[in-house]
């Protein structure tokens, strides 16, 4: 073990409510006992680093945002004894290690997310970064804020993984990726022979495509008004892709099932999708939340069009999965061709990250990953 002095380095920094991303110079401080020095080779960009950039969630500006970062571990603090540094890690969400829901295997639900993923430093208040002005910036974002050349991660969030594969192409395994799949595998259960719909195809809900095959859904359906995208879905494991601009869907979905489906998760984080998410299902079905709308956003639903078929409506945060088991799960599946999340992925130098930005947002790319560092 061994702890560095304090750093200069660049990191990308939003200082207004939808401002841009500025790559600046700041200052990265040693670890505390329960942290790690993370050298960051790459990160991706998730639609809830856009969500607090206009303060559609809550988290204290001007701050370094980004929570899909890989990289190299450089130190470690005190307290940390499985990593060391030279290893090679992903870094995923915080969670307290301390209330209930931790210590019952459901760390992503954990008590005190907001503060630990959104509170913008560390428990006592402290940040890691101050800017060239000396003026502290918020950091620890989801105990890592990676949108910089180096990143202060809390030892629990720090995934060791293998040295033979890329870091920028696990990077985005921290959250979007092990949310879809985790939803499928880990919070819904879907089940052999059953059918299942994802609606929103972007990063999580291929995701979920994927890990329904994996699954072994009979009946996988992929719902979306990009076209293309749904003819990747098809390639990756949609047994049926429906164009939601093309009539209604649900009609479409009850169609193709007979029944209702089994099982629906709602990636795209609208109101009315959510609806018809939960309109599809079958006796007994159960949807899925994980599409993120601001803040006290509310859907209606016909309650007895629920209660009578038994339906039922599950909240999910980062598909409820412990990550230092689980992207190791994802990780051999990719070995052995069965989630193919490499083709979601389109990488970016560090410089370009708001082009990179601006390409999710318009639905050009799936997955952006920014090249910080290099492994």
């Amino acid at each position: 073990m061994g702890i560095h002095e304090s750093r200069i380095i660049k990191a990308a920094i939003v200082r207004e409510t939808g401002g841009a991303m500025s790559i600046e110079q700041v200052t990265i401080s040693e670890p505390a006992d329960d942290e790690v020095l993370v050298r960051i080779v790459a990160t991706g960009i998730c639609h809830t680093d856009l969500s607090v950039r206009d303060q559609l969630l809550p988290m204290p500006l001007p701050a370094v945002l980004g929570h899909e970062g890989s990289g190299v571990v450089e130190a470690v603090g005190r307290s940390v004894t499985h990593v060391v540094p030279g290893d090679h890690v992903v870094m995923s969400y915080a969670w307290c290690g301390s209330c209930d829901l931790c210590h019952s295997g459901h760390p992503a639900h954990c008590e005190n997310v907001l503060p630990q993923c959104f509170g913008g430093s560390r428990a006592d208040g402290s940040t890691g970064i101050t800017d060239s002005a000396g003026q502290p910036i918020h950091d620890h974002f989801f105990a890592q804020s990676s949108f910089a050349e180096y990143a202060l991660a809390n030892m629990r969030n720090v995934v060791k993984v293998p040295k033979d594969l890329p870091l920028d192409l696990l990077a985005p395994l921290g959250c979007g990726l092990q949310t879809g799949a985790g939803a499928v595998l880990q919070a819904l259960k879907v089940r052999p022979g059953s059918s299942f719909v994802a609606f929103g195809i972007g990063a999580v809900g291929l995701a979920a495509i994927m890990a329904a095959k994996i699954a072994g859904a009979t009946k996988v359906i992929a719902v979306d008004v990009n076209p293309e995208r749904l003819k990747l879905a098809a390639e990756i494991g949609a047994t049926h892709t429906v164009n939601a601009m093309d009539g209604d869907p649900v009609a479409k979905i009850m169609e193709i099932t007979g029944k209702g489906a089994d099982f629906t998760l709602e990636a795209s984080g609208r109101p009315a999708v959510l609806r018809q998410a939960i309109d599809c299902l079958g006796i007994f079905g159960t949807c899925g939340i994980v599409g993120a709308p601001p803040l006290g956003t509310e859907v209606n639903v016909d309650v007895m069009g629920v209660m009578i078929p038994g339906r039922r409506v599950m909240g999910i945060v980062q598909g409820d999965v412990v990550s230092s088991t689980f992207i190791p799960t994802l990780i051999e599946f990719y070995r052995q061709g069965r989630f193919p999340f490499d083709r979601l992925i389109k990488h970016y130098d560090f410089a370009d990250i708001n082009q990179a930005i601006e390409d999710s947002e318009t639905g050009k790319t799936i997955k952006p990953v920014l090249r910080i560092g290099t492994a």
